[in-house]
């Protein structure tokens, strides 16, 4: 039976998500990698036992996550939950998503409609075996379905008591500007963007998302803070076999360029000048402003999760640290 550390809420950092009284880890965990039916069941039980003991209590899902086999990392989490966590249900914040391809024909396809995200939360209750979510997100902007349609569609979700808060995903400043006036209209509790956002994908910035979600009171919750892993000192010296790349699983390997890797040396070198790795630096500089809530990682082992977690502890930043940075960021 599992017994998480008594100590775990000692040292990480809650953030209040947007004006919301909900609160989220500065790290959280998410399963899109590592957690489908092809997968260690061990590995990824200790994984999340081992965040939860780190004070990691945000476990971020997607109805898709688990790929090829849509649904699996859903499935897979109910199952840990059930082996010993469930009594540690309210101390937990689930989030889940709907809006990619997950199920054949025209109703599972990527879209916004209120009969996909209603089908699609059902479903992955049912996977989990939980009676809410926390947090449930649109996935993707879909511009062929109306944003009153997909609005409506995740305030009834709260209204049913199948979602606590509702948020979107992938949506750039105007398309968050314009389904949060329909949010404010119907009162939902709208509370958080999730975008991508990391040292070497900046998109938030010049878009202006990232200055008007903290204007506005919206959480940020960033996916790919480490840029698919190359922002770790994993390709520093070559492809490792098991890495992400080595295993084909990302879209990142033709970026790994011999001017990128000058980069990532660099920034690596500034990292061990602060007494840290390149992964926490690359967490610690996301979470640098105070303008995100949380940063979502993946994780193919518990060793990874506790080396990521120690970025909360440096989130301090000297201006000629930030001028370095941005210097080679800039080339």
């Amino acid at each position: 039976m599992y017994t998480p550390n008594e100590h775990r809420y000692e040292k990480m950092v809650y953030n209040r998500c947007g004006k919301s009284g909900l609160k989220l880890p500065a790290v959280s965990l998410g399963i899109w990698q590592n957690f489908g039916y092809k997968d260690s069941f061990d590995n990824m039980e200790e994984m999340v036992h081992t965040a939860f003991d780190l004070g990691i209590t945000h476990i971020d899902a997607a109805n898709n996550y688990g790929n090829p086999y849509n649904g699996s990392a859903e499935e897979n989490l109910g199952k840990i939950i059930d082996r010993g966590m469930r009594q540690f249900r309210d101390e937990l914040v689930i989030s889940t998503k709907a809006g990619y391809e997950m199920w054949d024909g025209p109703y599972g396809d990527r879209n916004g409609s209120r009969k996909y995200l209603t089908a699609s939360l059902d479903q992955s209750l049912k996977r989990m075996k939980l009676d809410y979510v926390d947090i449930f997100y649109h996935h993707i902007f879909d511009p062929n379905t109306p944003l009153e349609e997909t609005a409506l569609a995740l305030d009834n979700a709260v209204r049913q008591g199948k979602a606590l808060y509702v948020g979107i995903s992938n949506y750039n400043k105007a398309q968050t500007a314009e389904i949060m006036s329909i949010f404010k209209e119907l009162r939902t509790p709208f509370i958080v963007n999730q975008p991508s956002y990391s040292m070497l994908n900046r998109w938030i910035e010049s878009d202006g998302l990232r200055d008007f979600a903290a204007e506005q009171g919206i959480g940020l919750s960033v996916f790919s803070p480490l840029y698919q892993g190359l922002l770790t000192d994993r390709y520093l010296n070559g492809i490792p076999a098991d890495s992400r790349i080595g295993k084909g699983r990302t879209w990142i390997k033709n970026e790994l360029t011999d001017q990128k890797l000058s980069q990532l040396r660099r920034l690596n070198d500034i990292a061990a000048s602060r007494g840290q790795k390149l992964s926490q630096m690359a967490l610690s500089w996301v979470l640098r402003e105070g303008k995100v809530t949380t940063v979502l990682i993946g994780a193919s082992r518990p060793e990874q999760i506790k080396e990521n977690v120690e970025a909360v502890y440096k989130l301090d930043f000297t201006q000629s640290e930030l001028s370095a940075i941005d210097a080679i960021l800039s080339e």
